[in-house]
């Protein structure tokens, strides 16, 4: 169980919080998506959750320890992808993970059995400086998950990403699931969140503003509305009806009735949709 209370951070040279009085819970395998646009906080949270920034107000847990308490335990067991890319420049895909599974007292998984697995079997020789953006935004996922953490932080992972990959990508998540990890997952791509994650937070200007699962946050901030599509003569027609309004669901009856239906489609709001409508933000 990961619990962050009350967390508030503030950067020197700035008006207001970067992040204020956050709060949540994370269980134990489960996948928790972290939602906003760039500059929401999204990644001052996780870096707050990591020890890279220091803890300036409030309360972090993982079960009953601390974040101050943590020792050099915690950081075998933690895996971390960073939405930049940080990997040595000089140094070949195959030799980063080496170097990287090098610094763990824990077993870890053979590099190559990684890289084949990430997509980048081929590249193994290559500098890492000789990477596009996306074949570094693999290289730093396949080192997040060498050591075979039970703790994931994932920092927009699919960034830059071939949809093939991204697909792969994913599914290896799915499996860290599957075996009881935790993640934390940071995104601003709400189509992402939903496909993976369990429950999800909406991040914005440093603050929460809805936490539940995405079917829970449909149904509570989505408008239900059915697609109808018929024809008129040779013309085919198409009406959308909102079922929250009495008077639509009597035209939706009405037509069902009086029409020649082709097609009926449910149709309900996306996660990106909720987040603008509870915000007046889009995702960037």
């Amino acid at each position: 169980m990961i619990r962050v209370q009350n967390l508030t951070h503030h950067y020197n040279g700035n008006d207001t919080d970067a992040v204020h009085e956050v709060n949540f819970e994370i269980a134990k395998g489960e996948i928790f998506g972290f939602l906003g646009p760039s500059g929401a906080g999204k990644s001052t949270v996780q870096n707050i959750l990591i020890g890279l920034l220091p803890l300036q107000k409030g309360a972090v847990t993982y079960d009953s320890d601390s974040l101050k308490d943590l020792n050099k335990r915690f950081f075998e067991k933690i895996g971390v992808s960073f939405e930049l890319p940080n990997v040595y420049e000089k140094l070949t895909g195959y030799e980063n993970l080496k170097y990287y599974a090098g610094l763990f007292s824990r077993k870890t998984d053979d590099p190559d059995k990684i890289l084949e697995r990430v997509g980048l079997a081929d590249a193994r020789n290559k500098k890492a400086q000789d990477y596009s953006k996306g074949m570094k935004q693999r290289l730093v996922f396949a080192r997040a998950i060498i050591n075979n953490p039970e703790i994931l932080f994932l920092d927009e992972p699919l960034s830059g990403l071939d949809p093939a990959t991204a697909r792969e990508i994913k599914e290896i998540i799915r499996e860290r699931k599957r075996q009881n990890n935790t993640i934390f997952l940071t995104t601003h791509n709400m189509f992402v969140a939903e496909e993976l994650c369990d429950r999800v937070a909406f991040i914005n200007e440093g603050k929460l503003v809805a936490m539940d699962t995405p079917k829970n946050l449909k149904l509570q901030y989505g408008t239900k509305s059915v697609k109808v599509e018929y024809k008129e003569g040779t013309i085919v027609k198409s009406e959308i009806f909102f079922l929250d309004k009495g008077h639509e669901k009597d035209n939706l009856s009405q037509l069902m009735k009086t029409k020649d239906i082709i097609t009926v489609h449910s149709q309900e709001a996306t996660l990106e949709q909720i987040f603008i409508k509870l915000t007046g933000r889009e995702l960037m």
